[in-house]
């Protein structure tokens, strides 16, 4: 172990002979019983594949919160013991939260292209770093010209509150509203990438890497199954996010360049939401964010819960449509127990 991996340690403790197992080399901060709350950083290499690492102090006698030690971890795949059929996915994966335990994995490791997937990162830094009532103006860069891009319709000199902007990102997916979200949040698009990819490696998702808040195909965005969990999983301690989620419809009015009223009349594009996709019976769908590019495919991430509360992760990427999609998630779902 090198002196520069525990460069800003100010513990008193001195450790002993430490032995450390590093299988995901991340950005950490972890408590040393003993020690107070006094951070202990780790240096990383994004392009490394491992995923997490134990300290402990056999002279002291003293251990370390690992920082996976509350995650689920899934070195490859995952299929022993379940009945999932999910050949025409790129990737899923499903994550019990309680007992951090991976139920099934595919591929949560390949580098895909997300699609509005990615808007559940831009949601989690709007609520870690903006205010619900904020109040947000569009410039001239909300004019998305790509073809079949889903669209809000606000323009330039539009105004609305943070609040219902998350509503319109995440219900209606609305990219446009993605880059009037990063400019109030970072300034520029640039800027906010900057922000998600900060917050993504300190969350662990260290195979990803973001251009912008919506998730138009650019070949240097990507991410994985397995840190679109690492994502959500942070996205969904938030009491707002959850309840954005599971809303099916959401009315409002915001405000154009001349004080006019506009209207916001959307729907959900989760169909478990819509009622028009149903879980088995002993799962409880939340709510999630799906995500339709030509090079994604169709996406789909959902929080649910068993009957006894308990919650869960499933995701299913590069579905070849809708239907398919929605009708492997269910299979997914079936392996709750």
């Amino acid at each position: 172990m090198t002196e520069e991996i525990w460069t800003g340690v100010k513990c008193t403790n001195r450790l002993g002979r430490v032995v450390c197992v590093i299988m995901l080399p991340v950005l950490l901060a972890v408590n040393l019983s003993g020690c107070g709350a006094k951070e202990y950083t780790f240096a990383y290499d994004r392009n490394r594949n491992n995923s997490s690492f134990s300290v402990a102090s056999y002279e002291q006698g003293k251990t370390m919160e690992t920082f996976a030690s509350k995650l689920c971890v899934a070195a490859g795949d995952v299929i022993k013991g379940t009945d999932v059929d999910m050949s025409e996915a790129g990737a899923a994966g499903l994550f019990d939260i309680s007992s951090s335990k991976v139920i099934y994995a595919k591929n949560v490791h390949a580098k895909l292209n997300p699609a509005s997937l990615t808007k559940i990162l831009t949601a989690l830094c709007a609520l870690k770093y903006g205010n619900l009532d904020d109040m947000l103006t569009a410039s001239e860069n909300v004019y998305i010209k790509e073809s079949g891009a889903v669209k809000l319709g606000i323009e330039a000199g539009d105004t609305m509150t943070m609040d219902q902007a998350l509503h319109a990102l995440l219900l209606k997916s609305s990219n446009d509203v993605a880059i009037m979200i990063a400019e109030h949040i970072s300034g520029s698009v640039e800027g906010f990438a900057q922000l998600m990819n900060d917050t993504a490696n300190s969350l662990g998702a260290t195979n990803s890497h973001f251009t912008n808040p919506h998730g138009l195909t650019d070949p240097e965005h990507y991410t994985t199954a397995y840190d679109l969990y690492l994502i959500s999983n942070e996205a969904m301690k938030y009491d707002k996010f959850l309840e954005l989620i599971h809303t099916a419809t959401y009315t409002s009015t915001y405000r154009d360049r001349n004080n006019n009223e506009k209207s916001i009349d959307i729907q959900n594009s989760n169909a478990y939401i819509k009622g028009e996709a149903f879980a088995p019976e002993n799962v409880t769908v939340i709510g999630g964010k799906t995500g339709t590019t030509s090079a994604a495919g169709n996406c789909l991430i959902l929080y649910s819960r068993d009957k006894s509360g308990n919650p869960y992760i499933a995701i299913v990427m590069q579905s070849k449509d809708k239907t398919v999609m929605y009708t492997e998630m269910t299979d997914l779902l079936s392996e709750i127990s």
